[in-house]
């Protein structure tokens, strides 16, 4: 049942944090080049600085990506007419929360220290 309602609400919050991020995007590139550098400034990491409010929002939107699709991938199991014993079903569901938690944990160790 959590894996279910994980999955629409990953969704639902990619789709409203997303469409929230482009209208704000779009609006500061049409304002000019201040706004414009207001708005980057916010989601990208100065030289020396930590900027707190871009790692969340990108922490969120990759993990709730990976939990997403993780789960997507297990309704597309099910649907095709396996994993519905307990025991499976059951695994396969704490298999995507691992997944997603690991999966977002590569993404940004790699975006971070990786290059």
């Amino acid at each position: 049942m959590l894996v279910s309602i994980l999955h629409r609400v990953t969704g639902d919050g990619m789709a409203l944090v997303g469409l929230t991020l482009l209208t704000w995007w779009l609006a500061a590139a049409a304002a000019g080049g201040q706004a414009y550098a207001d708005f980057q400034d916010l989601f990208t990491v100065e030289a020396g600085g930590l900027n707190v409010v871009g790692y969340i929002v990108g922490i969120g939107l990759t993990l709730s990506f990976f939990q997403h699709m993780a789960s997507g991938i297990r309704h597309l199991v099910m649907d095709i007419g396996a994993g519905f014993e307990l025991r499976t079903n059951k695994s396969f569901a704490v298999l995507t929360m691992v997944y997603s938690i690991v999966a977002t944990s590569a993404f940004w160790a790699y975006l971070i220290w990786g290059k």
